[in-house]
């Protein structure tokens, strides 16, 4: 067996890039480090303005046809957006496409030998899941993140079997929201979720923040606090973008609080938490041992991001067992490419 980058390494293809960014910036890197060529790097037709990257002048979708009569596509963007999907497998139709996978956060690869070397790790929390399509979905998302196959990762998601089928919204009466972005979840939860007497929403973002507070004001079920979440009370570094994926640093950013859900449950008074949602940008981990106390005493339903880092597919449910091994662990993914999305669903066992 052996993964995507030692595919391309010995490929005698030319290999073009689809998108630029962050995101192919990471990828690069990798290639670079592997010492994988890249020929050149397209946009969708429309979409190109005549601007270079990395040196090179951008194509359009056509133009790479016609300059090369078969290249592999490395996709090197995210979206959930249908139109954009639909582009990229139609693309997929007419060349060999992958969609590499490389960590939102942290450093390192999901690579061959970095399954090799968690092994026992993966299997142990593959024994955690509690039904066959959280195995499946486990199973199907560590394969495409080694091959880098859409074709593998478009058979996670979807159906009426999905994240928020995992959960019964009706018994909630407190929940807490951790990377409450602009409210956006509160506003589920207000809608779903009848019995519903508040939403704890933490959002270290400032201009998130901003958003969140504004809409806060008019909805007295809702405390918003300007706060990330993290295992203890501490000041970090925080890369502030405005959007879904500001997130805690390292080095220079701008000083944010940041607190553990147990202390700020403490502060507020509250005495039994139905539900927290967990979407912090890479620090989910440190997060959850912030509310050890809470999910021993309490085991409300978790929805827990495990995507952002290598390691977080399999190393959260075994965290999770840890810290309460009476929750089931189910996982369920909704429609990204690549595999984010990818939910962590605890519910404390019959």
């Amino acid at each position: 067996m052996r993964d995507l980058w030692s595919y391309l390494k010995e490929t005698h293809k030319p290999i073009l890039m689809y998108g630029m960014g962050n995101g192919a910036d990471k990828i690069l890197a990798v290639c670079s480090s592997y010492g994988i060529e890249i020929a050149d790097f397209f946009a969708s037709d429309g979409f190109v303005r005549g601007h270079s990257f990395h040196g090179k002048k951008v194509l359009s979708y056509s133009e790479a046809c016609e300059k090369y009569d078969d290249f592999i596509v490395l996709l090197s963007f995210a979206s959930s957006l249908p139109d954009v999907v639909e582009r990229v497998l139609k693309i997929a139709e007419e060349h060999e496409l992958y969609a590499p996978d490389v960590p939102v956060a942290g450093e390192g690869l999901f690579n061959l030998e970095y399954y090799e070397a968690h092994q026992s790790d993966i299997d142990a929390a593959r024994a955690l899941l509690a039904d066959e399509r959280s195995r499946m979905v486990y199973d199907r998302v560590i394969e495409y993140k080694l091959t880098g196959r859409v074709d593998i990762l478009m058979t996670t998601a979807g159906g009426d079997d999905n994240t928020k089928s995992r959960f019964d919204y009706s018994s909630y009466r407190t929940c807490i929201d951790c990377g409450a972005y602009n409210g956006d979840t509160a506003r589920e939860l207000i809608q779903d979720c009848a019995n519903l007497e508040r939403v704890v929403s933490l959002e270290p973002d400032r201009r998130n923040f901003k958003k969140l507070s504004a809409y806060a004001e008019n909805e007295p079920r809702v405390t918003a606090f300007n706060c990330g979440v993290w295992h203890e009370n501490d000041t970090l570094s925080f890369h502030t973008q405005g959007s879904r994926n500001s997130s805690l640093t390292k080095g220079n950013g701008d000083a944010v609080s940041v607190d553990s859900v147990d202390n700020i449950a403490a502060e507020l008074g509250i005495g039994h938490v139905d539900y927290i949602k967990y979407d912090v940008e890479g620090v989910e981990r440190e997060a959850l041992l912030g509310s050890a106390g809470i999910i021993k005493r309490d085991a409300p339903d978790l929805l827990v991001s495990a995507y952002h880092r290598n390691e977080d597919i399999f190393a959260l449910p075994l965290l999770l067992h840890e810290l309460n091994p009476n929750y089931k662990l189910y996982y369920r993914r909704e429609f990204y490419i690549p595999a984010w999305d990818l939910n962590l669903c605890a519910k404390k066992g019959e």
